[in-house]
C-alpha cells in the first residue's frame, strides 16, 4: 500500500509539472537552449563585456605567470608549488569553459547555445570545478605532512606520489563529469529550453526535466556525498591535524611561522567553498534567475580571478620569482 501511495504521489506531481500536451524528446532531439543574460539592458552590455573580458585575460596570465614562475625556479620544485601550478592550470581551464561563450553572446547579441555545446559545457565544467575541489585537498594533506611530519617529508611527499594523485583526482573528476553528462541524456521531457544561468549549470540542466524529478533529485544528493563530502573531510582532517600540532610549537615565532605557509591555501578555500555556499544559499533563498546568475559569477570567475593575488601576495617565495621574471621581461624588451 505504501509503494502504491508513494507511486500515485508521483504520477500526480509529475501531472502537475508537466503540461498534458508536451512530446517525448530527449537531448538528442533538441537543437538550441537559451542562455541567461546578465543583464538585459542594452547600454550596459559594452561595459559587461569589457569587464569581463578583462577579468579573463587578467586570471588566464596571472595563472600563466604562476605556471611558469614555478617551472623556471628550481627552488619551487616541492611538492606544495607542483600542486599549486597544476590548479593555476586548472583555474585556467576552469573559467574558460564559460566566459569566452559568454563573451561571444554578447558579441552576437544572441542567447543560444547548440545541445552538444551545452553539454560540453556542462561536462567540463564539472571536471575542472571538481578537479578544484581534489587539488584544494590534496593541498591541505601536503601541508598536514610538512607540519605535522616534517622529518618524513620528503619521503611521503615524493614526486611519484604527487603525479599519481593529480592523475587520480583527473579520472575521478573525468568519471563525475561523463555521470552528469549520462543522467543529462536520459531526460525525456522539459519544462522549458532556458537555463536561468549564463552558462550551462548542471544542477538547473537538470531542473529544466519535467519528469522523474525524484529520480534528479537523488542523484544529485547522492554525487554530492560520495563527491564532496570526502574531500571536504578531507580538508577538514588536515586542518584539525595541523592546528592541534601548532599549537603544541612553544614559541609564538614558530606558530606564525607554521601557520604562515597554510595561509595562502586557507584564504582560497575560504573563498572557494565560500563562494560556492553563497550560490546554494542564494538559490535556495531567493527565486530570481538573475541573482542566481550574479552569484554564479563569484563562484565562476571571481575565484579564479583572485587565486594568483592571494598566493603572489601572501606567498614571498613565489613573488620574488614573479619580481625577477617581470624585470627580466622589462630588459628583454629593453
Amino acid at each position: 500500500m505504501g509503494s502504491e501511495g508513494l507511486s500515485g504521489m508521483s504520477s500526480l506531481q509529475h501531472e502537475d509539472i508537466c503540461p498534458s500536451d508536451i512530446e517525448a524528446r530527449n537531448l538528442t532531439q533538441v537543437t538550441d537552449f537559451l542562455l541567461l543574460r546578465i543583464s538585459e539592458d542594452p547600454k550596459l552590455q559594452p561595459m559587461i563585456f569589457g569587464l569581463f573580458l578583462s577579468m579573463y585575460l587578467i586570471t588566464v596570465l596571472g595563472n600563466l605567470l604562476i605556471i611558469l614562475a614555478v617551472s623556471s625556479d628550481p627552488h619551487l620544485h616541492t611538492p606544495m608549488y607542483f600542486f599549486l601550478s597544476i590548479l593555476s592550470l586548472d583555474d585556467i581551464c576552469f573559467i574558460s569553459t564559460t566566459i569566452p561563450k559568454m563573451l561571444m553572446n554578447l558579441q552576437s547579441h544572441s542567447r543560444a547555445i547548440s545541445c552538444a555545446g551545452c553539454l560540453t559545457q556542462m561536462c567540463f565544467y564539472i571536471i575542472f570545478c571538481c578537479m578544484d575541489v581534489m587539488l584544494l585537498t590534496l593541498m591541505a594533506y601536503d601541508r598536514f605532512v610538512a607540519i605535522c611530519h616534517p622529518l618524513n617529508y620528503p619521503l611521503i611527499m615524493n614526486p611519484s606520489l604527487c603525479v599519481s594523485l593529480v592523475l587520480l583526482s583527473l579520472v575521478v573528476s573525468f568519471l563525475e563529469g561523463q555521470l552528469h553528462v549520462w543522467i543529462a541524456l536520459r531526460m525525456t521531457d522539459f519544462k522549458e529550453l532556458e537555463i536561468p544561468n549564463f552558462f550551462c549549470d548542471p544542477s538547473q540542466i537538470l531542473d529544466l526535466s519535467c519528469r522523474d524529478t525524484f529520480s534528479n533529485d537523488v542523484f544529485r544528493y547522492v554525487v554530492a556525498i560520495i563527491y564532496g563530502f570526502p574531500t571536504i573531510f578531507g580538508i577538514l582532517l588536515s586542518y584539525y591535524k595541523i592546528t592541534s600540532s601548532v599549537l603544541r610549537i612553544p614559541s609564538s615565532r614558530g606558530k606564525y611561522k607554521a601557520f604562515s605557509t597554510c595561509g595562502s591555501h586557507l584564504s582560497v578555500v575560504c573563498l572557494f567553498f565560500g563562494t560556492a555556499l553563497g550560490v546554494y544559499v542564494e538559490s535556495a533563498v531567493s527565486h530570481s534567475s538573475r541573482g542566481s546568475a550574479v552569484s554564479s559569477v563569484m563562484y565562476t570567475v571571481i575565484t579564479p580571478f583572485l587565486n594568483p593575488f592571494i598566493y603572489s601576495l601572501r606567498n614571498r617565495d613565489l613573488k620574488s620569482v614573479l619580481i625577477r621574471l617581470l624585470k627580466r621581461g622589462a630588459d628583454i624588451r629593453r
